[in-house]
């Protein structure tokens, strides 16, 4: 599943490493999750919207 972290996160001056910090993960698994190498568990998706100040769906881009 496609995201829109990246342009969220850049959007807030965040780096890989300040968002994952807040999130109690590591940078990879946020470059991961950007990446779309990774889908983030729910509550994980629950931690970066509420970071980033937006909702979960606002996070993800539905497959065509």
């Amino acid at each position: 599943m496609e995201n829109n972290i990246r342009q969220l996160r850049k959007a807030k001056k965040l780096s890989q490493e300040e968002i994952a910090k807040l999130c109690r993960v590591s940078r990879q698994t946020i470059n991961a999750i950007e990446n779309n190498k990774y889908d983030p568990s729910l509550q994980l998706a629950f931690d970066i919207a509420k970071q980033l100040e937006v909702t979960v769906d606002d996070l993800f881009i539905p497959s065509k």
